[in-house]
């Protein structure tokens, strides 16, 4: 489908959802953003709903102004995949060695690192630029009362919620790894800081909502914010590639016989800031759960623990600032799915998933999210689909 558009108090807010599917809290939000000084757009994904401040699945494009909120406490979360030599074939018939190997390679919920991972010693892993990354901590870490140790360590961890690494097969019954997961701890602490900052500011006391508060261009808050911000989608992209250089080293050892090989990784954050230019203004274009998709681009959208993700290539639709949805989208709060799904429906739903199957992850159960190819169906003018993937192994925090 293309998009519907409703007005909005300073620029149309384009969706491409059915705006009668889409819950009144998100839609008041969209409203809200729809009202900035400085927003000069806003489109809306198919997977959009509730979120703080700004909705999830939403795209926000304004001229010298940035909401924090906008971007998300987890800011730089996005999805890493790999294509793989292995086949169906290749696979034991007992898959619970397999993830448990995962596990113990990678912390997973709130476990981080023994000793802080050394890229040198990483099979593959380019190491330009990361004696320097780490060398502008000093500068971020004035914002928040964070130690190195921590950050370091977490650095190629998974964490919790809707974080997680997965195996799956392609239509050919090729096998594929994917993994999601963010800037960890000090992306969080760095997002908090900063909007605490923001909603301080004269400029943003007459706002509908003070989660919409921003930083506007030319003003020490603006660099402090936008320094940080930049350090911790960088902390975000290295601690995905890190993670599946470790990945890739279990895949190696648990299938010698096979001798993998892996394509090049695809990488995308779904939760930053990126500097754009659409209609001859160069723009500051928010994505909060929804992915760049220029054209030629490759994405990654993920559905839920029992059903299929989605490699894409952008088709570069500017209506939608170039951009996609970043997963199926919730349906359902946490809560909510605690409340309504029974263990034995988690079962059902991710029968066939060497997965969790315990109360710690009920609220990630499929039936939670929105249906990802209905998904996929309403975003046809956004992203051409590569391949479809459904997983054999996931990993939760």
């Amino acid at each position: 489908m293309s998009y519907v558009e409703i007005p909005g108090a300073k620029v149309p807010i384009r969706m491409w959802a059915d705006p009668a599917s889409v819950e009144e809290g998100a839609l008041q939000q969209l409203r809200n953003v729809a009202t900035l000084p400085w927003i000069k757009g806003l489109a809306v994904m198919p997977d959009v709903h509730y979120g703080k401040g700004a909705t999830v699945g939403s795209v926000i494009a304004m001229q010298g102004a940035v909401c924090p909120a906008a971007v998300g406490v987890d800011i730089g979360c996005g999805m890493s995949a790999v294509k793989t030599s292995l086949t169906a074939n290749d696979l034991p018939g007992d898959l619970s060695r397999l993830r448990s190997k995962i596990e113990q390679a990678i912390p997973v919920g709130r476990g981080m690192h023994d000793s802080p991972v050394d890229p040198g010693r990483m099979y593959g892993f380019a190491t330009s630029g990361w004696d320097e990354f780490w060398g502008r901590f000093e500068g971020v870490a004035d914002a928040v009362k964070f130690r190195e140790e921590r950050a370091a360590k977490q650095m190629g961890t998974l964490g919790a919620g809707n974080h997680h690494i997965e195996l799956l097969f392609d239509t050919e019954g090729v096998v594929w790894l994917t993994l999601h997961s963010g800037s960890r701890n000090i992306g969080k602490e760095l997002a908090e800081h900063h909007i605490g900052v923001a909603q301080k500011l004269a400029h943003n006391q007459g706002l509908v909502d003070r989660d919409l508060a921003v930083f506007v261009a030319d003003t020490p808050q603006m660099a402090a914010y936008r320094n940080d911000l930049y350090w911790a989608q960088e902390y975000a992209k290295y601690n995905r590639t890190i993670m599946m250089a470790l990945l890739k080293d279990v895949i190696r050892k648990e299938f010698k016989k096979a001798k993998p090989t892996f394509e090049p990784e695809i990488s995308c954050h779904h939760n930053y800031v990126s500097e754009e230019r659409y209609e001859g203004m160069d723009l500051l274009v928010t994505r909060k759960g929804a992915i760049r998709a220029g054209s030629g681009e490759y994405g990654i959208i993920p559905g839920s623990m029992g059903t299929s993700s989605y490699i894409v290539k952008g088709r570069g639709n500017e209506k939608a600032f170039n951009s996609a949805s970043h997963g199926a989208g919730r349906r359902m709060s946490r809560n909510a799915a605690k409340r309504h799904f029974t263990m034995r429906d988690l079962e059902d739903q991710t029968r066939g998933v060497e997965c969790r199957k315990d109360s710690g992850v009920l609220d990630e159960i499929p039936g939670a999210y929105k249906n990802i190819d209905q998904v996929m169906a309403q975003q046809r003018d956004l992203v051409e689909v590569v391949a479809k993937l459904k997983q054999f192994i996931c990993v939760k925090g």
